[in-house]
């Protein structure tokens, strides 16, 4: 076949140079990936054969998307690692311990698809220190979720790696397959020149008239011509309607070839299609069992139909197999199904696994003990961190289970693997299946929260408060505890939908009810009501009550999202350390339990802890992660949150085009904070005071008062004061009752720009005896300045504005650093540029990352496991950072002050 395949390139000129072009820059340690797009039949697996061929100096690692193995957690990236498994033992501990409990070598769970995704760049970067690895998966399109994921993750982050990553997908009638930011070469059918000398070179026996015929109906798809060729010399001479695609004309063909086959050959390829895997000992046992033998397989693979790779057995043709298994009638299926069943050993999880799948395959009617399987197999995907799977599992148990109750419980369970894989569409689908099935009170209030949940992720709070109220109603009688959870979680959603008046119709019921829990209930709907002297002390309550979760919580992922939402209320109390510990764990929580439903919210969370910490940097990498994601499974509200990050961050660097992008994507309270300070820090005094004005005072949210010192600042810039002491009174006594010294500076701030000067001194005093917020103290040290320099105090100005001036630098905020340089300027003072700016422009953002963890005195892995990146792209970010601030070790680093 290797003469065939080299055929088969003719006219891919281009492309084979794209290849090798890949090829050589993985070889010098520029790690490349592609992803070769096409109908079936277009010549993808041929270019990847080309590859292989042509890489044979590299190690080789290739794989295969299997439709029957699409369910099973990580099938995929087994088969693809299966030659090098005895190499994970040199990884470190954690790295290791996270594959082989992946892949299913060792019990236990095996974390967030990131950490899989870490373990498996870490293994690669691994083989690749002593030779360049190739890696090709084709039919990707078929990869489990799991192992799909785990592959796009390393693909995505090669750097100086010496990998080279090869997909081939299918473009039609397959599974869609997004990559987006991954380079792709979509393959079109041969030009009528190659197509013609393709003809040529296997058909000049034919006459000219059946090879025009032939290549009007193969539209340039090189496989289809040459089925068609085949078919044409066995007689069969088909007549293909005019507009038939070519992939329905190469499985016509192979129809034929399969059909020219002895049933007991024909039954080999359908227990191997069923199969799915390339376990030549599983196929030829379950064949066996159905009359058929080991010489009817070499008649398959004379046929040119199985073939066998390193003693694997597959098809020659993805579409071979898929002809294979529907040219059988259905009786035939079940008892290929069957077979398979029959001699896998349950002793093994992952046979059982398979054993289960092909046992409901099986299956024509409800079968408690087949569905009993497949819940057992969920829960094995569970461990392994394959949440997708969990969901497939659940779903097909709920369909052979006889009783009511357990196919109602199974969807639930089915919904809420799915809304943590981040398939929110599905999950609804799944839950609003099990709504009318429950009839018990838990069952009915674990879909009522898997349901507002999803609800709450598209930004529909008061729907989700709606849902959850209206359940809680109906179960108080028979489970009062479960009803006061709901009605709690009903409040809070009511809260963040900005109706405090729905959140107070939860409280007065629960009171009314006489639920347990009750007065969280109505701490909730106090904090929806906004007034701050009640609200504060309400939000402490809960905080102090177990960590403001209700008495119960049913379910792992449903906990997980609670605690995410307990997260933001340190935040509310200006409390950004304990917000940005709790934020924390909820993301390592939500990666460890692969809960990737959960995580877009949970890194809203850090990324605004991290702006309001002064971690610029880490902010905008936690937000971007953030954002991606909950853009790909399509959960708006995150989605919203982590762009109003990204709106302020540009607009503290003065980057006006990108804060009006993220802008038009944020919460409008959030776009309009940052747009408003994107102004002020321009100049544009009168434009920010008209986007704030709208929006504060708001009485009904406490997270309006963050807006109150811009506004201030704004409308005593504009000439109009009164306008900020309508909303300063509030912004005060939020400051004072939350006792947090820098909230409690930023309002003596505010009333020192109001007409009580000698309260800037007070202010500066206040922020230097604590280290939170660094833009608000270089905010009120540059307005100091400013008002020294008014008053002639030039020499008392320039200390301040120098200390506001390095603190604008060090946070890339360049319009407010420009601005603390002029009043230097007018100071008298001629030397305004810092040390930061200069050193930290020279470096690219991901250098500035590195660097800043490396002066913090992390190692290489170390680094590399926080940023998802292999020790070795670190080291290379280093050698090119340390020129550029004029260093040469970690040490003479440490003494540059760019620690994070």
């Amino acid at each position: 076949m290797t003469g065939q395949g080299e055929s088969r390139l003719l006219g891919r000129a281009q492309e084979l140079g794209r290849l090798e072009r890949l090829l050589a820059e993985a070889r010098t340690g520029r790690g490349r990936v592609l992803v070769v797009r096409g109908e079936a039949g277009i010549g993808k697996s041929t270019l990847l054969d080309h590859a292989v061929n042509a890489g044979a100096d590299l190690l080789t690692l290739r794989g295969t998307g299997i439709e029957a193995e699409a369910g099973l957690a990580f099938s995929g990236l087994h088969l693809l690692l299966r030659p090098v498994l005895g190499e994970v033992d040199r990884l470190p501990d954690e790295h290791a311990r996270t594959l082989r409990r992946a892949l299913g070598l060792e019990p236990g769970r095996a974390g967030g698809r990131f950490a899989i995704g870490v373990a498996l760049l870490e293994l690669l970067s691994t083989l690749a220190r002593e030779q360049p690895v190739l890696c090709v998966i084709d039919d990707a399109h078929w990869l489990d979720d799991a192992s799909a994921a785990a592959l796009l993750f390393a693909a995505r982050r090669l750097g100086s790696e010496r990998i080279a990553m090869l997909f081939a997908v299918r473009d039609l009638h397959a599974p869609p397959w997004p990559t987006p930011g991954l380079p792709e070469l979509t393959l079109a059918g041969l030009d009528d020149d190659a197509s013609t000398e393709l003809l040529e070179n296997y058909a000049s026996d034919l006459p000219r008239h059946t090879r025009a015929r032939i290549l009007a109906e193969s539209c340039g798809n090189p496989l289809a011509l040459l089925e068609l060729t085949a078919t044409e010399r066995m007689g069969r001479n088909p007549r293909t309607p005019c507009g038939t695609a070519p992939h329905s004309r190469i499985r016509r063909a192979f129809a034929d070839r399969i059909a020219a086959l002895p049933d007991s050959a024909r039954t080999v390829l359908l227990v191997a299609a069923a199969d799915g895997t390339c376990d030549t000992g599983t196929v030829l046992a379950a064949a066996e069992r159905l009359g058929a033998s080991l010489d009817d397989l070499r008649l398959a693979e004379d046929a040119q139909l199985l073939m066998f790779t390193d003693n694997c057995l597959g098809f020659r043709h993805p579409l071979i197999r898929t002809t294979a298994y529907h040219a059988a009638t259905l009786a035939q299926r079940l008892d290929a199904h069957r077979a398979l069943a029959a001699v896998l050993d349950t002793a093994d999880d992952t046979n059982a696994d398979r054993r289960a799948w092909h046992l409901a395959a099986a299956a024509t009617a409800p079968d408690e003990a087949v569905a009993a399987a497949l819940e057992s197999s969920a829960e094995h995907a569970r461990a392994r961190g394959g949440l997708a799977a969990v969901a497939a599992a659940y779903e097909r148990a709920a369909e052979l289970s006889p009783d009511r109750h357990d196919r109602g419980r199974r969807l639930t369970a089915a919904a809420r693997a799915a809304a943590d894989a981040g398939q929110p569409e599905r999950a609804c689908e799944l839950a609003a299946r099990a709504a009318p099935l429950l009839t018990d009170p838990l069952g009915a209030g674990w879909s009522a929260m898997v349901r507002a949940a999803l609800t709450d992720d598209e930004d529909r709070g008061l729907d989700a408060h709606h849902m959850l109220a209206g359940t809680a109603e109906s179960v108080a009688d028979r489970a009062p505890d479960l009803a006061g959870t709901l009605l709690f979680w009903a409040a809070d959603s009511a809260r963040q939908a900005g109706d405090p008046a729905a959140a107070a119709r939860s409280a007065a019921l629960a009171e009314s009810l006489r639920l347990p829990g009750a007065e969280g209930v109505r701490d909730v709907a106090t904090v929806a009501e906004g007034r701050v002297a009640n609200a504060v002390p309400a939000l402490r309550r809960l905080l102090d009550r177990a960590a403001g979760l209700p008495p119960t919580c049913p379910d792992q992922p449903l906990e997980l999202r609670a605690r995410t939402t307990v997260a933001a209320w340190p935040m509310l109390l200006g409390d950004d350390a304990a917000a940005h510990e709790l934020a924390l764990g909820a993301v390592r929580d939500a990666r460890q339990h692969a809960a990737t439903g959960v995580l877009p919210e949970a890194l809203a969370l850090l990324a605004s802890a991290e702006l309001r910490l002064g971690h610029h940097t880490d902010a905008r990498a936690t937000a971007t992660e953030g954002l991606d994601l909950a853009r790909e499974i399509g959960q708006r509200r995150s989605a919203a949150r982590l762009a109003g990050v990204l709106a302020m961050l540009a607009a503290l660097e003065g980057d006006e085009p990108k804060a009006v992008e993220h802008a038009a994507a944020a919460d409008p309270p959030q776009a309009a904070l940052a747009l408003s300070v994107l102004e002020l820090g321009l100049g544009r005094h009168d434009a920010a005071l008209d986007r704030l004005t709208a929006l504060t005072p708001a009485p009904d949210r406490l997270e309006a008062l963050e807006a109150v010192p811009t506004l201030v600042e704004a409308a005593v810039r504009a000439g109009e004061p009164d306008r900020g002491t309508q909303a300063l009174a509030e912004y005060v006594t939020w400051a004072n009752d939350t006792g947090q010294v820098w909230a409690q500076a930023v309002a003596t701030r505010c009333r020192a720009l109001l007409g009580e000067p000698e309260l800037f001194a007070k202010a500066v005093e206040l922020h230097l005896g604590v280290r939170d917020r660094p833009f608000e103290r270089a905010r009120t040290e540059l307005l100091y300045g400013e008002w020294l320099r008014r008053e002639r105090h030039r020499s008392r100005a320039r200390a301040y504005l120098r200390s506001a001036l390095a603190i604008f630098e060090r946070l890339g905020a360049t319009p407010w650093a420009d601005r603390a340089r002029t009043e230097l300027r007018a100071t008298g003072e001629s030397r305004t540029t810092g040390s930061g700016t200069g050193l930290t422009a020279r470096l690219t953002p991901q250098e500035l990352r590195i660097v800043r963890l490396a002066a913090d005195g992390l190692s290489n892995r170390d680094i590399g496991a926080k940023l998802y990146l292999s020790p070795r792209t670190v080291g290379y970010h280093l050698y090119k950072a340390y020129p550029k601030l004029g260093v040469a070790s970690r040490a003479e680093l440490a003494k540059l002050g760019l620690a994070s």
